[in-house]
């Protein structure tokens, strides 16, 4: 498959895409990218719409640990996670009097804040140009041969880096992660709704 082939079906399927986490600041999005893993972007919303209604990041730096899992216990791995969340403010405030930076060894250095988390905060906050590499979009570039079964996702996004244009990185990740979450799924893709051909589409 060539790049324009996979960018022209993208755009044609989610001319829009973008990323379905909510936020309205940048902190927001980190630590709902935080508290994806795992986890449904549906789910994350209707957490973070409680827990958002209720800390701004000063708040959640001083917040309690137990008052933080009550809220999050839905998304899971709750008592992880919100210590990740209060740490991730703290030092946000304490740094950078809450604003989330752009410097990619920053962020990776925050608790429970990897290479995949600093990708989509970077490409929604600052139009870095970056693949963030989940589920879906792993899934997605193995059966479509851009990456090997066995690949890791860094070799995925090494892979899709030298696959597509740089000025395409960050559209056609969030593309990916709506092809992947809506037509090739995990169980019973639906490949009458796929553009591509793939070895795949013979499965019932």
């Amino acid at each position: 498959m060539e790049a324009t082939e996979l960018i022209k079906n993208l755009d044609n399927l989610y001319p829009d895409a973008r990323c379905e986490l909510n936020y309205t600041k940048d902190y927001e999005l980190l630590i709902a990218t935080v508290l994806s893993a795992q986890c449904t972007d549906k789910r994350v919303n209707e957490v973070t719409a409680v827990l958002f209604s209720k800390y701004d990041i000063f708040a959640l730096a001083k917040a309690n640990k137990k008052a933080i899992e009550k809220i999050i216990y839905p998304v899971g791995t709750y008592n992880k996670k919100s210590d990740f969340i209060i740490k991730i403010a703290q030092a946000l405030v304490k740094d950078y009097n809450g604003v989330v930076p752009n410097n990619r060894e920053y962020l990776e250095s925050l608790p429970g804040v990897g290479r995949k988390t600093c990708n989509v905060v970077l490409s929604n906050i600052y139009n870095v140009p970056a693949i963030a590499v989940d589920t879906h979009v792993a899934r997605v570039s193995k059966r479509l041969g851009i990456a090997k079964q066995n690949d890791d996702v860094e070799k995925i996004e090494k892979k899709l880096m030298r696959f597509l244009p740089k000025e395409a990185w960050s559209r056609c990740h969030h593309q990916l992660v709506l092809f992947g979450r809506y037509i090739c799924k995990s169980q019973k893709p639906d490949c009458a709704s796929c553009p591509f051909k793939c070895r795949y589409m013979k499965l019932p």
